[in-house]
């Protein structure tokens, strides 16, 4: 069985992905989702299940249970009309309209996220899974993280429970494209790469904790952990 984490980075998208037969791990680069190399189960940061107007109940149940230092990882009133905007002023203004606006970092995700929504029916859910990964960081810590995955502190802390879960992130950092994505980047991915194993084992958890809410094309919300 191959596992993977996937990540949205700058030069589109970064994977770790591992080989359970053999613990092979592997990092991989690829500038479209669709150009992904296969894997039996992805976990990916990146919502899945958009609805048409108001909120995500699974991202209000992640963002608390990150706390203050982490919840504005988790972003807030995505909506799948606003994948159809051309610029960030129309796409805010609608969904002020609609009774929560968007914060521009959102606004560039878009992109990525319209990737996903194209490719994803509802059968896709069961090898595709929404994930996050300050969630996973969460996971292995047993505690929110309080440092920023951009400060050096933040990104050695995420490094030492990588380690500790038996990754040689030595061994990852070679195989990372520093063109395409960072190191955070490449962290994160791994992270959500032992979520896709616990998903895989049985062991992981969902938000919410009941029966998700499906989105208009029958996708669940939910996220992973």
């Amino acid at each position: 069985m191959i596992l993977a984490g996937v990540d949205g980075c700058r030069g589109g998208w970064i994977m770790v992905a591992r080989d359970m037969a053999t613990d092979d791990w592997r990092v991989h680069h690829f500038a479209r989702w669709d150009e992904r190399p296969p894997a039996d189960l992805t976990a990916v940061d990146m919502p899945i299940g958009l609805p048409d107007s108001g909120q995500r109940g699974c991202d209000f149940a992640a963002r608390g249970l990150l706390g203050r230092h982490r919840q504005a990882s988790v972003f807030i009133g995505l909506r799948r009309p606003l994948l159809d905007f051309a610029d960030y002023p129309t796409a805010n203004a609608w969904a002020k309209a609609d009774g929560s606006g968007l914060s521009k970092q959102a606004w560039f995700l878009l992109p990525r996220i319209a990737e996903i929504d194209r490719a994803m029916g509802p059968a896709d859910q069961e090898r595709v899974r929404e994930c996050h990964p300050e969630l996973a960081f969460l996971r292995l810590a047993g505690e929110p993280l309080v440092q920023s995955k951009r400060t050096a502190e933040g990104l050695e802390r995420r490094r030492r429970l990588l380690e500790a879960a038996g990754i040689d992130t030595s061994r990852l950092l070679t195989g990372l494209d520093r063109r395409m994505a960072a190191a955070d980047d490449l962290f994160d991915a791994a992270a959500i790469c032992l979520t896709a194993g616990r998903i895989a084992a049985g062991s992981a958890t969902r938000l919410p904790a009941g029966d998700p809410p499906a989105d208009g094309r029958g996708l669940r919300m939910e996220i992973w952990y």
